[in-house]
């Protein structure tokens, strides 16, 4: 282990991420009401340029109005290559309450765009008194943003969650595909003239994972377009689990039980868990730093992995 320790992540639930349109306010005590443990209220990709104004307007209210339980409440901002996202940062900090705990910011592809949102988001918030400091979830979206992604994932002490934008990501790669997430057709390889399919997220996924948890900030896969395939969504999100992703986002309801489900450890799991935190209790014990487990070598790595499991479900209970 380095001498500079890996920081913990923020501790809090984050395997679903339901996003919903700020433009269409009938949905917001249906999202608060869902198991999803973040909610996404969305001023950009999915509101319209001549809503951007309304879709504002529902969000500041709705924030105050509504009970969002305990849920982390985390509104989409507009990029910064638009003229919509200075007001959505200003007007949310003036005008809504204290309930609000995140800004998303979409399309990042540098720390100096985290920069330039953080500082508004700092004078806004002394202007006007604010008492909890507004954190930040990122989006990479772009070559820029995978290229950037460890300074982005420092530029600021606000930072406590990062995404994959696959659709985006895709377009600016030049990748072949208008699908959003999971499998791709044409990435494929072949074996004795069998198609062997591939995740062609992986190395982008695995980039953002080591940024997160070099700077303690938590890992999230973004979208599956397809939410008629829920055995498509659940392989996407099992992948990014094992790599170390902490959830998924949902842009439809039915796929946040599909979030939850992967992204939850089975009782099996927390319980083989603290069978090996046992094991090795017992091992030190006796002055031996490894054990045999089930047929297999556990050591002192082996708690690290056991802990990381116990940690997360706890928290979920909790």
């Amino acid at each position: 282990m380095s001498f500079r320790l890996q920081p913990a992540p923020p501790a809090r639930p984050n395997r679903c991420q339901l996003f919903g349109p700020g433009s269409n306010p009938k949905l917001f005590e249906k999202m608060a009401a869902s198991d999803a443990d973040v909610i996404n209220l969305d001023l950009e990709d999915s509101v319209a340029p001549d809503d951007k104004d309304m879709a504002r307007a529902n969000v500041i209210e709705a924030i105050g109005s509504v009970d969002w339980g305990k849920k982390t409440l985390s509104v989409r901002i507009n990029s910064l290559d638009t003229p919509f996202w200075y007001r959505d940062v200003v007007d949310l900090l003036e005008q809504a309450g204290e309930r609000l705990d995140q800004i998303m910011i979409p399309k990042v592809g540098c720390a100096e765009d985290v920069y330039a949102v953080d500082a508004l988001v700092t004078a806004v918030e002394r202007a006007k008194g604010r008492e909890k400091p507004v954190s930040f979830e990122v989006i990479i979206e772009s070559a820029a943003g995978i290229a950037h992604v460890e300074e982005i994932a420092a530029a600021s002490p606000r930072m406590q969650a990062m995404s994959l934008g696959a659709a985006d990501f895709a377009a600016s790669m030049g990748m072949a595909t208008t699908g959003i997430g999971g499998t791709q057709e044409n990435y494929y390889m072949l074996k004795g003239g069998e198609k062997h399919w591939s995740d062609p997220w992986h190395w982008a996924q695995a980039a953002i994972v080591a940024a997160c948890r070099t700077h303690g900030i938590l890992p999230v896969d973004g979208p599956f377009g397809d939410f008629s395939d829920d055995d498509g969504y659940r392989a996407q999100a099992r992948r990014s689990a094992t790599l170390g992703m902490v959830g998924k986002w949902a842009i439809h309801p039915k796929q946040i039980a599909l979030a939850n489900e992967v992204f939850t450890p089975s009782e099996e799991a927390v319980a083989e868990a603290r069978e090996i935190l046992a094991a090795m209790e017992e091992a030190k014990a006796k002055g031996e730093g490894a054990t045999v487990y089930k047929g297999r070598l556990v050591d002192i790595a082996s708690i690290k992995q056991a802990e990381v499991i116990v940690a997360q479900a706890e928290l979920i209970a909790g």
